[in-house]
């Protein structure tokens, strides 16, 4: 819903001051613009330790950012691409093939993964931990693989798919092969990372021949800026209305100033730069990267001390001591909150209902966790909980 009215916002504002743009393809630059990347704001989160909600706001929020521009610049581009008028009936169209495409993608990611943690679980490869680290990474990729292949979104697709590879198939890692696979993607993150930008401040000045456009660049600035801040108090005001703990203003207000264009916005701005029209936006996307993350990274630091946001050992002593427990004593930890009502989601109706699938029949069925389907699942479910139960998670029982 975010990403939809903060396309809506930029569309309408950019509309009225460039002229010279369709509307479908200010529709397309305001769906690619919606993404945000805040990368060097986590990292200076990370390195303040700022408090963990905060973090969790701004991270959460991006990931499923990214995943829902890329879908939705997609529809966008291919309602573009056809001779079609924009009625109701074009609209209903798009909608219908948004869903589908990212829904699609998300169940495909899903499935992939959650197979992935079935084989860890059932299987002898942890005495082969280069395997279990190789089949781990390459079946992470087959799921991006798959999407594109049937025309679905690869990277939502691999986006769920590392979701339930982190919740699920990583507890069922040797400790080997997790040393392996957090080491290979750290390394890959960052070089990707540097890469990327480094690409994107090279573009700026290689791209002489391609069409620029200061005013379309001004006003997209200012776009930017209203259309985050149009849904980020609207939308936390009603969150906050059953929320608990509820999001304070300060936090609202980083999220506003967290609000970076990156990676994202610049590779959907360049896979198209046939016509004028789509140079200019390809080339004021690469300078909006470049403004917000210097300008909005740059200052995260100074801003996060100006609105008084806790940070360092004391706003992290929660987190820390989560970090520092074994996995074993983690996942009790877990169930114990549960069970005693003292999990923060408790008060909220959906997230509890799915901890408790979680706990009593996702985490038992594909990792190693207790307690096992023999003491969650009915009575007459009892074969299929002793398939599903390994001799790791008996010997935890009893």
């Amino acid at each position: 819903m975010c990403e939809k009215l903060e396309l809506i916002i930029m569309h309408s504002f950019c509309w009225l001051f460039s002229s010279s743009f369709t509307f479908k393809e200010l529709l397309f630059f305001g769906a690619l613009m919606s993404s945000t990347d805040p990368v060097s704001v986590l990292a200076v989160f990370q390195e303040m330790e700022v408090e963990s909600d905060l973090y969790a706001l701004v991270f959460g929020e991006s990931v499923l950012n990214d995943a829902v521009a890329i879908v939705l610049s997609s529809s966008v581009d291919n309602f573009a691409a056809s001779d079609k008028s924009f009625d109701l009936d074009a609209l209903f169209a798009a909608v219908i093939d948004f869903l589908s495409v990212f829904f699609g993608s998300l169940l495909l990611g899903s499935v992939i993964g959650c197979a992935t943690a079935l084989i860890t679980k059932m299987t002898e490869i942890k005495e082969f931990p280069l395997l279990e680290a190789a089949l781990f990474i390459l079946l992470s990729y087959l799921s991006f693989l798959l999407a594109e292949f049937v025309e679905l979104t690869g990277i939502v697709a691999v986006l769920f798919c590392a979701i339930c590879q982190a919740h699920y198939t990583y507890n069922n890692l040797s400790d080997e092969a997790r040393t392996r696979t957090k080491q290979f993607f750290e390394e890959v993150s960052f070089l990707m990372e540097s890469f990327i930008f480094c690409y994107i401040g090279v573009s700026v000045f290689v791209s002489h021949s391609q069409q620029w456009s200061i005013s379309f660049f001004l006003c997209t600035l200012l776009s930017v800026f209203l259309s985050r801040a149009a849904h980020i108090y609207p939308v936390s005001a009603m969150l906050n209305i059953r929320r608990k703990p509820k999001i304070p203003q300060r936090y609202q207000h980083m999220m506003l100033f967290s609000g970076l264009r990156g990676a994202m916005a610049f590779a959907l701005a360049y896979r198209n730069t046939s016509t004028d029209n789509r140079q200019i936006m390809a080339t004021t996307t690469s300078m909006v990267v470049i403004v917000t993350v210097l300008f909005n990274g740059g200052l995260t630091s100074w801003f996060t001390e100006y609105l008084g946001i806790r940070h360092g050992v004391d706003a992290y002593d929660d987190s820390q001591l989560q970090l520092n427990l074994d996995d074993s004593h983690l996942q009790g930890m877990d169930t114990l909150s549960r069970v005693s009502g003292q999990n923060p989601w408790d008060k909220a109706f959906l997230p509890r209902k799915w901890y408790n699938f979680d706990a009593s029949f996702m985490k038992p069925f594909l990792t190693n966790a207790n307690p096992t389907l023999l003491e969650t699942m009915p009575s007459f479910m009892a074969p299929f909980a002793k398939i599903f139960t390994t001799k790791q998670q008996l010997s935890m029982w009893l």
